[in-house]
């Protein structure tokens, strides 16, 4: 096998591993299905290794193929920033970026703007996977991935998008019912809708102005781990809700949702609650991550976008 052979297998091998089929590599890459197999056949038989497991339903790594994969993975990562240096790419960013999200705020706040990315860089292809789940980006191939919450010590690079803020809302037809709390300490009389996930219930604080932020006690007639559905039931004027902003600035854009409690500033947990972007720090090296870095937080604005409507 030649060495040109050789680096196109390897980047098949590394999307076979990834996406876990030969078809859908295929599909993806405009090839027939047996030339896949094919490449990877022959890096195997030049490796002296199986590093792939086929079956009916799936394909997966053996022991040699997961140790192989995020040793190639590292060095086509080197090559390509090192090839973007060499065609000038910083000026006309190109490759495909693989962004990693929560499965939320990908879908409100990374996939509507990436039709704008793409038009503005054209040669750029978007590999976007969401997953609540953290993942490690070196091991998953992945140029940047956003997580929310308090970040894990690593040697990963972060950049910080945002704060995450909270605020409480409700429908106007519950308003209009129930009246709406003038204080915190009046939700105890209100129906509040709670978010209930692998930690317990999630908590309500408040505060004014500079005070420390301090718990206060809801109850109500419906809990559960998934937040549109407690949107949903908000929304059909069944009880009160808090949330991030980033989560419900379109519901209250459209009015659906109203903010309440607006004197008071709202929060979830007394830890320091933010939006990263992380990546790998040779990542920082790539043009086509450093555009996308560029554009997102050109995207979201400081403050936010979600904040300026949530919170004015």
């Amino acid at each position: 096998m030649s060495r040109d052979i050789t680096l196109q297998a390897l980047r098949l091998f590394i999307d076979v591993a990834t996406q876990g089929s030969f078809s859908d590599v295929a599909r993806r890459r405009g090839l027939p299905t047996s030339s896949v197999s094919r490449h990877i056949n022959a890096l195997e038989t030049r490796l002296g290794h199986k590093l792939l497991v086929r079956n009916t339903r799936a394909v997966r790594l053996t022991d040699a193929g997961t140790r192989y994969v995020h040793e190639v993975r590292e060095i086509l990562a080197a090559l390509d920033i090192a090839s973007d240096a060499v065609r000038g790419n910083a000026t006309k960013p190109q490759g495909r970026l693989h962004i990693n999200a929560p499965v939320a705020f990908g879908r409100h706040h990374i996939a509507p703007h990436l039709a704008e990315f793409q038009h503005r860089f054209p040669g750029i292809e978007v590999d976007l996977t969401l997953t609540d789940a953290f993942i490690d980006p070196i091991s998953e191939g992945a140029d940047v991935v956003i997580r929310i919450g308090t970040l894990r010590d690593s040697s990963l690079v972060s950049r910080k998008l945002a704060a995450q803020r909270y605020v409480a809302v409700s429908a106007a037809s519950y308003l209009e019912q129930h009246g709406a709390p003038p204080t915190p300490d009046a939700l105890a009389d209100h129906n509040c809708l709670v978010y209930k996930g692998a930690n317990g219930e999630m908590p309500w604080l408040f505060r004014k102005g500079n005070e420390p932020f301090r718990p206060y006690r809801v109850k109500g007639s419906l809990r559960s781990n998934d937040a549109d559905s407690l949107i949903t039931a908000a929304r059909q004027g069944q009880g009160i809700i808090l949330f991030p902003t980033w989560l419900l600035h379109e519901h209250i854009r459209q009015k659906h949702l109203l903010p309440i409690l607006t004197d008071w500033q709202a929060e979830a947990y007394t830890i320091n609650d933010a939006i990263h972007l992380l990546f790998p720090e040779n990542r920082m090296r790539s043009p086509k991550v450093t555009v996308f870095l560029d554009f997102l937080s050109e995207a979201t604005g400081k403050p936010p976008y979600w904040d300026r409507l949530a919170l004015s």
